[in-house]
């Protein structure tokens, strides 16, 4: 057969083209069909749901994969201005059932699979999670790729494949025990390798420097040792308008597969030890940073991601624009999600000065005008700090631009205030102490022509607090984006009933429109409304009772109230605060005060960081108390306690739509925005909470008499530091002090002697930052509140209807238009869905 060059001849219109796919019953049941038996080579004789959802979603992927070209030949016919969103994270989940409903496929689809003795739930559930992500900040990449899309913005976002997602939670005498989540165990039918589009990342090595054929000093590193990063790219549908945006993953490989000529001599070991080295760096979701290896391996990350998505940006520049750079700034913005993907501010500059000759103030010029910072967090100890040692060993040459960009800048605050040492010493890049440390954050500040923060109250405490001196310098930089979820997956993806009720009673326009949920508000009067949205919950907490079924021997009545925290599992979160108030329900029944009783069942589920010892006890204290208090026959169904294990986004979008209550009680100043406290809502759960985070903005939308609030607010909590008295509240407390008895006497643990001491300790030292004992009274009444409330059901739902119809404003899509109208800029584009 004669060679073909492609190269030289023409390509002929015919190649690619294929016929369009067609969305009807028949055409989904003949291509199902096709994958299960050619495909993946099953007939009526294999009892595995596996290989029947892989047909159906190879099935779905054709459909996205016919838009995703249209998509992608848009943007480049109307050379659009675009945004790469960077993050360590993206939560994902499950893709099928998001797949199908952004399509418009998911009736279609599950009359397709009944039709062929298949149930969709069944095969919905064969998928494992895509947990990519350690909590809110990775779910909420994920919500935002899928409202770019939906908006129809030219974005595309740029993570990590990890090897291994957040790991699965085993619960093993009450204590977290961290098992391996092999979620790519049989692959992954929705991405697609794209080794041509491959990236070499440098690491190690040393710099040098010369002179140019222009008198220009140039820098080179050499030496180095390198990885590839290679794409995988998964199509992000938006909501049924033909857009489908990219989400492009990196994974590590090595240059080389392995040394030959050192497995001919019959070191085994040392031939692969470059491979393994390198694919190292995505193997694992967040390493334990606690040792030295762990702190380089997440450098290594962190520089992987940023770099490779850099490079992939630039050379897609190159390719349409050559190296002319004059618009690249106006074309091309950059977010970086929180402090992980800041070493991008230094690694482009490296890019643009290194590789294509552009002098310092262009390259600079061009950094700052494209990068954007968005942080998540008021924890001090939670902005990132890197040794200046390592970044020396590993990045040499981002080390030296780190610095003179500090250089730069500290003579930027000099002149603004000539002569305050003191401000020059907060404000540098470069932390001094017995080990110089690289401040992450500040980097991204300086490198940045926006910063903003998640909630208003966030954005405030930054510009105050955190961020005050750099605020000072540049306030025209910050700003406030208040986070959202995506209403697909989150009301009509996994509330498919009460999310048919909606539609029915306003039109389906909310799904894109989430505002129009305020004129649900008038049926909150309408009792037969109110008796079909309980039936509906009743139905949600039923499903929820199944599924905890599957993992405790313990029944729980729909009837009961279900009062619902889960989230990561962390002091400031105060999962703590929660369990006090467990055990002082459990003490009043004991002391026989259950007049006016209403039943609760406490749900609470989250993950511990594997080198976080408290939150790791607090898990064990959970567990400890739920198995007394469970086991007490004088409780009986008044009370319940149960630990959810292994907490992750198909597990919330079960949770979410039959809790009751949802639990929101972070210390005040400590939470910086929140998303789980938006879902429940949105399901119609009311909320008990501080004034922290979203929750204030959750209170302004529904109503004070719609919202149980209690707690500090961030003033009070800042201004009780120096005289904080935990021992004198206590005291004070009768109910308090009952319940701190029953800790110190080990009632919770009496096979276990001290293994609390440590928890009981931090909640009565005069130290907490968390200040769980200050607000344990104001908690407790208003739980009463909650409980009063509850028993009134007709009141209840009319509460749970005015929460839902109040939560409009936490959409994704408000956020990412006000991300867009406020700092990206972008000209949404439009894509021919005639497919």
């Amino acid at each position: 057969m004669p060679h073909r060059n492609f190269k030289k001849s023409k390509p002929s219109s015919t190649i690619c083209t294929l016929p369009d796919l067609g969305m009807e019953k028949r055409h989904l049941m003949d291509d199902f069909k096709r994958y299960y038996g050619h495909r993946l080579g099953r007939d009526e004789n294999c009892k595995s749901l596996h290989y029947a959802y892989e047909a159906l979603s190879l099935a779905i992927s054709d459909r996205l994969i016919e838009r995703w070209k249209k998509t992608y030949n848009a943007y480049k016919e109307q050379d659009c201005k675009r945004a790469n969103y960077l993050s360590m994270e993206f939560l994902m989940g499950r893709t099928l059932s998001n797949a199908m409903i952004n399509l418009g496929l998911t009736d279609i689809a599950a009359k397709a699979m009944y039709d062929l003795g298949l149930e969709m739930e069944e095969l919905i559930d064969s998928e494992y999670d895509a947990g990519l992500g350690n909590g809110g900040l990775g779910r909420l990449a994920a919500c935002f790729i899928d409202s770019c899309a939906t908006l129809q913005l030219p974005v595309t976002g740029y993570g990590l494949r990890y090897e291994y997602g957040m790991f699965s939670q085993l619960i093993i005498n009450g204590e977290q025990v961290e098992k391996p989540d092999h979620w790519l165990r049989n692959g992954n039918i929705w991405e697609i390798e794209r080794f041509e589009y491959k990236q070499a990342i440098k690491f190690g090595g040393h710099t040098e420097t010369h002179i140019d054929e222009r008198g220009q000093k140039r820098v080179c590193w050499i030496d180095t040792h390198d990885v590839l990063a290679v794409p995988y790219d998964t199509p992000i549908p938006g909501f049924q308008n033909g857009t489908v945006n990219t989400l492009r993953l990196w994974k590590a490989m090595a240059t080389e597969e392995f040394n030959l000529q050192e497995f001919n001599e019959g070191d085994y070991a040392e031939a692969v030890a470059a491979k393994n080295s390198a694919e190292n760096i995505t193997m694992v979701l967040y390493p334990n940073d606690a040792s030295e290896n762990g702190k380089v391996l997440r450098l290594k990350q962190q520089y992987l991601l940023a770099s490779a998505s850099l490079q992939d940006v630039l050379s897609i520049w190159i390719g349409r624009h050559g190296n002319d750079f004059t618009e690249f700034a106006a074309k091309n913005c950059f977010q970086l999600n929180d402090t992980h993907p800041s070493i991008a501010v230094a690694e482009l500059m490296r890019l643009l000065m290194d590789i294509h000759g552009l002098d310092w103030d262009h390259a600079w010029s061009i950094t700052q005008k494209t990068m954007a910072y968005t942080n998540h967090t008021l924890l001090p100890e939670a902005l990132e700090r890197w040794s200046v040692n390592l970044f020396k060993q590993l990045l040499p040459r981002l080390m030296e631009i780190i610095f003179e960009i500090n250089a730069h800048f500290l003579a930027e605050v000099s002149a603004h205030w000539p002569g305050d040492k003191d401000r020059l010493t907060r404000m540098s890049l470069i932390e001094e102490g017995s080990e110089q440390q690289v401040r992450m954050a500040y980097l991204a500040i300086v490198g940045s022509y926006s910063v903003n923060g998640v909630a208003e109250l966030h954005s405030k405490l930054l510009q105050q607090g955190l961020f005050h001196d750099f605020y000072e310098l540049w306030p025209q930089k910050f700003n406030n984006k208040t986070n959202g979820v995506t209403p697909r997956r989150w009301l009509a993806s996994c509330n498919p009933e009460l999310a048919a009720l909606i539609t029915k009673s306003i039109g389906d326009g909310w799904l894109t429109d989430l505002s129009l949920l305020k004129n649900l508000a008038p049926f909150a009067d309408d009792k037969a409304f109110r008796d079909r949205w309980q039936q509906i919950k009743l139905s949600a907490k039923q499903k929820l009772v199944d599924l905890k079924k599957q993992e405790h021997d313990i029944d729980l009545s729909v009837n009961a109230l279900f009062d619902v925290q889960v989230k990561r599992i962390h002091e400031y979160k105060r999962q703590l605060l929660n369990v006090l108030h467990v055990i002082h329900l459990y003490d009043r029944i004991k002391r026989g005060d259950t007049a006016n009783w209403t039943n609760r069942c406490v749900l609470i589920g989250g993950k511990a960081a594997p080198g976080y010892y408290m939150a790791k006890k607090i898990i064990k204290f959970i567990n400890n108390v739920g198995s007394v208090i469970n086991h007490d026959p004088d409780v009986g169904d008044r009370l319940k306690l149960i630990f959810l294990p292994n907490y992750r986004v198909s597990a919330m979008e079960i949770i979410c739509p039959g809790a009751d209550l949802s639990e929101q009680i972070s210390t005040a100043g400590k939470e910086a925005s929140g998303t789980g406290n938006m879902k429940f809502m949105m399901n119609g759960a009311l909320t008990i909470g501080t004034l922290d985070g979203a929750n204030i903005e959750i209170r302004e939308e529904v109503g004070n008499e719609n919202f149980f609030l209690f707690g500090l607010t961030e003033e009070q909590v800042e201004a009780s530091r120096n005289h904080y008295d935990p021992a004198s509240i206590i005291e004070q407390d009768e109910d308090l002090k009952r319940v701190m008895n029953l800790l110190e006497w080990s009632h919770f643990n009496q096979f276990e002697p001290g293994i609390f001491d440590a928890l009981i300790g931090s909640m009565k030292s005069p130290h907490d930052p968390w200040l769980t004992i200050a607000d344990f009274r104001s908690f407790v009444d208003a739980q009463k509140l909650v409980e009063a409330a509850y028993q009134d059901t007709e009141h209840w739902t009319r509460m749970s209807i005015l929460n839902c119809a109040a939560s409009g404003k936490f959409s994704t899509d408000r956020t990412i238009t006000e991300y867009n109208n406020e700092i990206w800029k972008l000209t949404p584009v439009k894509v021919d869905d005639n497919c």
